[in-house]
């Protein structure tokens, strides 16, 4: 069965578009969020036709009163586009029309569709990665905040999640602040490549009017126009590379969030998540789940599917538009506000967590976290440090069939293993004297922490 909706474009066909065919051809469902973004390329459209005498300037300040009434329409749910205008572009159009009468089929002078969304897009994203990066410079401000507090707080760093050598809290926290910085400047250069304005390039070709690109793209806020219109057209490469940089926000964030969720467990009990970022359980009473950052590790694989599917989409696309990529919007906008969702709940869930001081000291008490620091120690004074290696892992077997850490062993004990040992190892072996020693620049030292803290925290008042 054929609908009988007349299309903007229905001048070559004799027969109207199947309904099935046309609820599949349709994305008014989910780019209707670009109206805001249309509607302003629209009126520098409009005005750009003015500065080259295609309209006059009567016809342009119609046309833009009626673009900006359509567009409160659509805001305030007084216009609510349907499936039979196919996607929003023709929405628009289409009520101006109704508005302004035949004027309105003035405005697609000079442009296409091609060219119209890829400008929507690129104008969509540039709004959106704005306020992810406002999003991401809480969360880095959180992340300060928790190291700031937690400056001498000392705790095992691991590898292989096997206690490793003692590390302060407040060091293990600004890591994640290192990768949040990049993973804003990631977005900075994303913001680069989508900042390049492609109205003006037609459906392949470019247009036929003397169209000022430029005067286009001063108006819009872009830096540049695209230099090749089949380019302009043709290629998601910026959203592919905006999903690629959302992915790794996402996977920093899931690896922060599986620590809190082992941190916040019974076996650990290093932390203790807010109750307002936990739930309960329908049927254990006792139960405390920190399901805020289960869903952000959950939701990661979400995001790299929005990539994976882009990617897919124009892994085999010839130049230059194609129907393909308006599969190119779902899986950028769940991503958006999968992303944004997150980053909002995430920042106050690490600013509210309690820390449990107490129980990280503890553990890094366990595990002979010290035992490279014994065997620096026996380095210093002239073995060689494959040879002290191997003396300090016979002190921790040693240990370990005593049921001994290395701060209970006598000097005697000590001796047993090298003459070289003397009173001093035993300050040398605990946590603290361990911190102390690393002195170097990135390490996990007190004053190196410090240092840094210092140094983040003038960074973070810059913006």
């Amino acid at each position: 069965m054929a609908t009988k909706n007349k299309k903007l474009w229905a001048g070559r066909f004799k027969a109207a578009t199947d309904k099935i065919a046309e609820e599949l051809n349709a994305s008014i469902a989910f780019d209707k969020r670009l109206f805001r973004q249309d509607i302003r390329g629209s009126i520098a459209h409009a005005m750009t036709l003015k500065k080259a005498r295609v309209l006059t300037a009567k016809e342009a300040s119609r046309i833009i009163t009626g673009l900006k009434a359509v567009e409160a329409e659509i805001a305030s749910g007084k216009f609510k586009p349907g499936a039979e205008y196919e996607d929003i572009h023709m929405a628009v159009e289409a009520r101006l029309t109704q508005k302004i009468g035949p004027l309105g089929g003035k405005l697609h002078t000079g442009r296409s569709r091609n060219d119209q969304v890829a400008l929507d897009i690129r104008m969509y994203l540039k709004d959106e990665i704005a306020e992810i990066q406002k999003l991401l410079t809480s969360l880095k401000q959180a992340t300060y905040e928790v190291a700031l507090k937690n400056a001498d707080t000392v705790m095992p760093g691991y590898t292989h999640l096997q206690r490793a050598q003692p590390v302060l809290l407040a060091h293990h926290m600004l890591a994640y602040y290192e990768m949040f910085t990049r993973d804003s400047e990631r977005l900075l250069d994303v913001f680069k490549r989508a900042d390049s304005m492609p109205l003006g390039s037609g459906a392949l070709a470019g247009s036929p009017y003397k169209l000022d690109r430029f005067y286009t793209a001063r108006l819009l806020k872009f830096s540049r126009v695209t230099e090749n219109s089949m380019d302009a057209v043709g290629d998601r490469d910026f959203i592919i590379e905006f999903l690629a940089a959302a992915s790794i926000i996402m996977m920093h964030l899931s690896r922060l969030s599986e620590e809190l969720i082992i941190w916040a467990s019974n076996e650990f009990s290093f932390i203790e998540l807010s109750d307002e970022y936990s739930t309960g359980s329908s049927i254990m009473p006792q139960k405390k789940n920190p399901d805020m950052a289960e869903l952000a590790r959950g939701k990661t694989g979400r995001v790299y599917g929005s990539l994976i599917s882009v990617l897919t989409t124009m892994k085999a696309l010839p130049l230059a538009y194609n129907k393909d990529m308006q599969e190119d919007k779902e899986p950028l906008f769940d991503a958006i506000d999968t992303l944004k969702a997150v980053l909002a709940v995430f920042t106050p869930m690490i600013k509210k967590m309690r820390v449990n001081k107490a129980a990280m000291r503890k553990a890094t008490a366990a595990g002979f976290l010290t035992a490279t620091d014994a065997a620096d120690y026996l380095v210093k004074r002239g073995l060689p440090f494959r040879n002290a290696h191997e003396v300090a892992g016979k002190i921790v077997a040693y240990c370990i069939e005593k049921d001994k850490t290395l701060e209970d062993l006598t000097m005697d004990e000590w001796k047993k293993f090298s003459p070289l040992f003397s009173a001093s190892i035993k300050d040398a072996v605990k946590a603290e004297s361990s911190l102390t020693s690393r002195v170097i620049y990135g390490g996990t030292g007190y004053n190196a922490v410090k240092k840094r803290l210092t140094e983040v925290k003038k960074k973070l008042k810059k913006g």
